[in-house]
Formats: C-alpha cells, structure tokens, sequence
C-alpha cells in the first residue's frame, strides 16, 4: 500500500466518522425540535385561555378605572360647591355675627362702667364724714373717684384686662 492509498483510507474512515457524529447530530437536532414542537403547543394552549383572561380582566379594569373617575369628577364638583356654598355662607353671615358680638361686647363694656361708677359713687357716698365709721368694716372702704385712669391702674394691679388674661391661658 502506497501512500496515497494510506491517506485515502485515513481521509474515507475520518469522512465516515464525521457522517456518523453529524448523523447522531442531526437525529438529536430532530428530536430536541419535536420536544420544542410539543412545549410550544402546549405553552400556546395554556397560554392563549390566560391571555383572554387578561384581556377580559382589563377590559373590566378599565370599565371599573372609567367609573371611579366620574366618580372622583362628581366629588370634585360637590367639594367646589360646598366650599363655595361655604365661602358664600361666610361672607352672608359672618359681618353681621361680627357686628353682632362687637355690639353685645360694646353692651357688655358700657355696663361695666356704670356698675364701676355707680360702685366709685356708692363708696363716696358711704364713706363718713370726719374719718368715723358708722357702722364697723365701713372704714375699711375708701372715696375713690371713678376716672379710667384709676379703672386702668387698678385692672393693671389685678393682673391686666379680661382679655390679657384669656390670652395668658
């Protein structure tokens, strides 16, 4: 046997071999597409009834999402009608309420000062003449003349206006 005879028959066995090993590659390659054929069948028929389902499911969110939206746009309406209804019902009533207790506190104040006269009268006319009391703890009660100064000192000693002391609460 001559070379080239050697060689042919080295280049036959490797061809051989190499037909062999792509023929197993192949009927491989066959079965792993039939495999790959029944996995998609059977991904496609489980998945295309869930993919309707979605399909209905976002139907029905969208169906459910338009609804809260006309409902959010009518409490959006209501909350503009109330807080106008308010702020109409706040200019119509509040002056007058202001009026109102600025004139009950004006009513207030005025009594005030006529009870105070009265009391600063009351005291000068109680207080004996010539220094003697009368009648025993009347001596303790001194002639004070009503003036607002005086009425201002004396609240200042007391501890400030009704209001400086509602504010220190």
């Amino acid at each position: 046997m001559s070379a080239v005879d050697l060689a042919a028959v080295i280049v036959t066995v490797v061809c051989l071999a190499t037909v062999a090993v792509l023929t197993v590659a192949v009927i491989s390659l066959v079965r792993t597409m039939r495999e790959l054929r029944d996995v998609v069948d059977d991904l496609r028929d489980s998945a295309l009834p869930m993919v309707d389902d979605l399909h209905a499911t976002v139907t029905k969110a969208d169906a459910e999402l338009h609804r809260v939206d006309r409902v959010i746009g009518r409490a959006e309406r209501i909350a503009a009608t109330v807080d106008h209804a308010s702020r109409l019902t706040h200019r119509a009533f509040a002056p007058p309420l202001i009026k109102g207790l600025s004139l009950v506190s004006g009513a207030g104040q005025a009594g005030r000062r006529l009870r105070d006269r009265r009391r600063s009268r009351r005291d000068l006319d109680l207080a004996p003449p010539g220094g003697s009391a009368p009648n025993p703890g009347a001596s303790e009660r001194v002639p004070v003349a009503y003036s607002p100064a005086a009425a201002s000192r004396r609240r200042s000693e007391a501890g400030g206006s009704r209001r400086t002391r509602r504010r220190r609460r």
